[in-house]
């Protein structure tokens, strides 16, 4: 996220392109880009001062359908490409965008160090749990038993969970959402306020190659009983209040505890604090079924950024100065880049 005074207020229809949008009809792309669209005025952005920066893929073709600068790169690279713009203009808002076979399986590593390093930049994946631009073969999300035309017998490979692998590459903001969502626009913002590499998975559905693999927890009927939605500083409850997740204190594990008369103190419901690391670990790896699929924000906990800590050592090292930038890291310090010197 940058911070930025718009030069005018924007509508949705200033972040649209006269481009055909060329995605399958019904694809679960659509609904997300126009969410994107519709948030991107409330954030306090402009056109002219945004990027979006995409891979190989489906969702690939995103940076054509919005108004704004925009690179279409190479498969699995964009973050590497990303790293680029934001270093030689910090000012920019980078957001990248990327499926779960770019983002995880070529560009695995390239995801992996982009978090670890802390970019300034948005990062939205599109969870299909298919290839779906080279017409279905399996990912790395796809789950055990999956049929397609590299596995027509099923998958037997173990998925990757993206929000498992971006918390275990270090990413100080992780966030999951789904394509039709009306939460998704508050997702991103919180996305967009947080200063860093901020993850967002989106689950999409894939009308052609995979099919409703999502309705399970994303179909709108009964879907308070299937779905918690994580509010900062609020109890862990859904099934319209009568259920919510506790600690086991035991086993050191989550477990769903039943609510009685809207007593969710007695009944051990946690409080979401999104800067607890732990227990973000605990809600990607929860099974669905047993529990609900955790959505919104799971882990929101700042630190300072590469952008800024390399700016910060160009700048003293131009001015003939030396700084142990590791040692005010690990204090947890950031820079003015006009000053080049940190502040507590």
């Amino acid at each position: 996220m940058n911070d930025m005074t718009p030069v005018k207020a924007s509508s949705p229809k200033d972040w649209e392109t006269d481009q055909e949008v060329r995605w399958c009809p019904g694809c679960g792309d659509y609904a997300i880009l126009k969410a994107v669209q519709r948030t991107m005025p409330e954030l306090g952005s402009t056109p002219e001062n945004t990027v979006f920066i995409s891979g190989i893929g489906c969702s690939s073709r995103f940076p054509y359908y919005m108004e704004t600068y925009g690179f279409h790169t190479i498969h699995g690279r964009a973050p590497a490409i990303a790293t680029g713009v934001k270093l030689a203009n910090p000012d920019l808002d980078v957001w990248i965008i990327t499926g779960d076979g770019d983002a995880l399986s070529i560009g695995g590593n390239h995801t992996m160090h982009l978090l670890r390093r802390n970019l300034d930049c948005q990062i939205m994946l599109f969870n299909n749990e298919i290839y779906g631009l080279t017409k279905g073969q399996y990912s790395p999300t796809s789950r055990v038993g999956t049929t397609s035309p590299s596995t027509p017998y099923g998958s037997v490979d173990r998925p990757a969970t993206p929000c498992a692998f971006a918390l275990g590459a270090g990413a100080r903001f992780v966030a999951r959402g789904f394509d039709v969502s009306k939460n998704l626009p508050e997702v991103l913002k919180a996305a967009h306020a947080h200063r860093g590499a901020a993850f967002i998975e989106i689950f999409q559905n894939c009308i052609v190659y995979n099919k409703d693999v999502f309705e399970d927890f994303a179909a709108p009927k009964g879907a308070e009983d299937r779905q918690l939605w994580l509010r900062n500083g609020e109890p862990m409850l859904f099934a319209k209040g009568e259920k919510g997740i506790a600690l086991d204190a035991d086993a050191l594990t989550l477990k769903v505890v039943d609510v009685v008369d809207g007593d969710w103190k007695s009944a051990g419901v946690i409080v979401h604090d999104v800067t607890n690391r732990s227990v973000a670990h605990m809600l990607v790896e929860m099974r669905f079924g047993e529990f609900p699929m955790a959505l919104g924000v799971l882990y929101d906990d700042p630190r300072p950024t590469f952008n800024d800590a390399v700016i910060a050592q160009n700048e003293s090292a131009s001015a003939g100065k030396t700084a142990d930038l590791g040692k005010l890291l690990a204090k947890g310090q950031t820079w003015t880049v006009e000053e080049g010197h940190p502040e507590t």
